[in-house]
């Protein structure tokens, strides 16, 4: 459904240039649905903003859905926008019109292309659990009740992803439980590409892969290790992602090693390695010195 390969990401003003993809790797299978981590300013939300057709990319491959998006014309981007990707803001005032219902919201993005379903808007509503609150509008609803209104606009024009940045950043713990379990069935029942964004690493626990961005750059990966593992009984936090993920590297396509600075740090590697191999695997080491060998493995 994705594959990124070199995207690389600048915004210039007159006397100001920030590099804020510097050659990131990704790829994301059809139906698939995974969370993308990093720190403030790691170049996560500028990832989702060109996926979402909200950015262009400066250089490098980026490839949704059989759409280019390096080479996409205007024309075709509006059409990508509608047909392909549906967009989950943290601020959900960016998803929302305030003097309609929940349920005429939900129908607008219909109505723009002419397409009004409202059978299916009444099905998404009840499907993020708001049937009874459809008629209401939103000055009646919690900011719980509104996010999930959000994620039933963002599959009204029956996208083939969906990209959530912070969904449940505003919410609290048993809100943002209820948002993933709506996530979780979404993507079960029609099959929707889910690619979230986040900083926050209890979410890893409830989505089948995870990726970390440092510096613009895709650096390891998380993969379940039993995905048929039901999300009920994965604990959220650091320990869940622990416990039922798997760290993987990336590796790019000439087999440079993206690994993350701290492993390195721990073991005392610092500009430069020592790597040898024993035949099963690769062993890197901090260089020797001239006081004798230092044997840290990473």
């Amino acid at each position: 459904m994705i594959h990124c390969e070199g995207l690389v990401k600048i915004f210039k003003t007159e006397d100001l240039e920030v590099v804020a993809l510097q050659g990131l790797n990704l790829n994301v299978q059809q139906g698939e649905m995974m969370a993308i981590i990093g720190n403030s300013g790691s170049g996560k939300s500028t990832l989702l903003n060109i996926l979402g057709g909200l950015d262009r990319p400066s250089a490098g491959q980026v490839n949704v859905g059989g759409w280019d998006l390096l080479k996409i014309r205007d024309d075709q981007l509006v059409e990508y926008k509608r047909n392909t990707v549906g967009f989950v803001w943290q601020n959900n005032a960016r998803n929302l019109l305030p003097y309609l219902s929940a349920l005429e919201n939900v129908e607008m993005p219909m109505l723009l292309t002419g397409k009004l379903d409202r059978a299916y808007a009444r099905q998404l509503l009840e499907w993020v659990g708001l049937k009874d609150r459809m008629h209401n509008k939103l000055h009646q609803l919690s900011g719980g009740e509104q996010q999930r209104v959000a994620i039933a606009i963002s599959l009204s024009n029956r996208p083939k992803m969906l990209l959530a940045d912070e969904p449940t950043g505003s919410v609290d713990t048993a809100t943002s439980d209820q948002i993933m379990n709506i996530f979780r069935q979404v993507n079960r029942e029609l099959g929707i590409t889910i690619v979230i964004v986040t900083h926050d690493l209890a979410l890893a626990g409830k989505v089948d892969r995870v990726v970390a961005i440092r510096d613009g750059l895709t650096s390891t990966e998380f993969v379940k290790r039993n995905p048929n593992l039901d999300l009920a009984s994965i604990d959220s936090g650091v320990g869940a992602l622990q416990e039922v993920h798997e760290a993987f590297v990336v590796v790019d396509r000439v087999g440079r090693l993206q690994v993350p600075k701290e492993y390195l740090d721990a073991v005392g590697i610092g500009g430069r390695a020592s790597m040898e191999f024993d035949g099963d695997k690769i062993i890197i080491t901090a260089p020797k010195t001239l006081e004798g060998e230092n044997n840290n493995e990473s």
